[in-house]
């Protein structure tokens, strides 16, 4: 059978039945899914979706809890206390998410929130968190290209807008003159690679690219346009903060979008605004 994977989500089968649970075939000895987990319908020799990781005791455990990240990936969480030793954070788990001092930038304070990137220490075998990312980031060997469509995590604001965490390995910048709603650090988004600079520098963008997102926004602006009495009073000279707002894209895809709609003969545009066609 495949090996179970720590801090992340594994598909296993019922092996036994307890009193306190159900245990899952692993190759070895089992692992326990405590009873409250436990879906009230599961039998013996079903298969079951966990997330498998170490409870206090350092014994593998499952749970149908939704962890709050897996190994690898990089969140904002929230302290819930704060030992000699390190931070614990709430992790949408039974066992609160360690982060050890020595991972700590400038010392974890309860009820605040960071950004950390879950990891196996090599020690214990057991998940933990580190809030220094910085170095697990790099951009020396890339693993996208122009145009990929990608996630993104609003790490952290510069000169030039907002430095976004690329698909939890890579660094790029969404430049200010791109950005048209509110962020917040450890917002997550999803964009595109626009620019892969000779230096390994990536410039991204919100939303689709191209015709894609075109496609994605046609059925929005058509939906807004019946639920309004056919006409919405924006066009090609309206305020880019209104359009957002509104429609929740930017002006520039709201003019390629009410383009291609003018083009299908499904709008027209007005004096003050834009105008659904009715089919004949």
């Amino acid at each position: 059978m495949s090996p179970v994977h720590v801090g992340q989500y594994n598909t296993l089968k019922v092996s036994r039945k307890v009193d306190f649970g159900f245990y899952l075939d692993d190759g070895g000895e089992g692992i326990l899914l405590p009873k409250r987990f436990a879906p009230r319908s599961l039998r013996m020799g079903d298969e079951l979706k966990v997330f498998v990781y170490h409870d206090s005791d350092n014994r593998l455990i499952a749970t149908t809890q939704i962890a709050k990240a897996c190994v690898g990936e990089i969140v904002k969480m929230k302290v819930v206390s704060v030992t000699g030793l390190g931070a614990f954070l709430d992790w949408g788990l039974m066992k609160d998410l360690f982060v050890p001092k020595s991972k700590q930038l400038v010392g974890m304070r309860e009820g605040a929130e960071y950004l950390v990137k879950l990891y196996i220490d090599e020690q214990t075998g057991r998940v933990a968190a580190t809030e220094k990312i910085e170095t697990l980031l790099s951009n020396e060997v890339l693993t996208v290209k122009e145009l990929d469509i990608v996630d993104l995590l609003v790490y952290r604001q510069s000169e030039l807008g907002y430095v976004m965490i690329i698909n939890n390995v890579h660094t790029g910048i969404l430049h200010n003159n791109e950005v048209y709603t509110t962020l917040h650090i450890g917002d997550r988004v999803q964009g595109f690679i626009k620019t892969i600079r000779p230096d390994h520098k990536i410039d991204v963008v919100l939303g689709k690219p191209g015709f894609q997102k075109v496609e994605d926004e046609t059925g929005k602006i058509l939906r807004l346009l019946t639920e309004n009495d056919g006409y919405l009073p924006y066009h090609d000279k309206s305020d880019p903060q209104e359009i957002y707002d509104f429609f929740g894209m930017s002006k520039k895809t709201f003019k390629m979008t009410t383009g291609n709609l003018y083009r299908q003969k499904k709008i027209a545009f007005t004096k003050t605004g834009i105008q659904l066609i009715e089919e004949a």
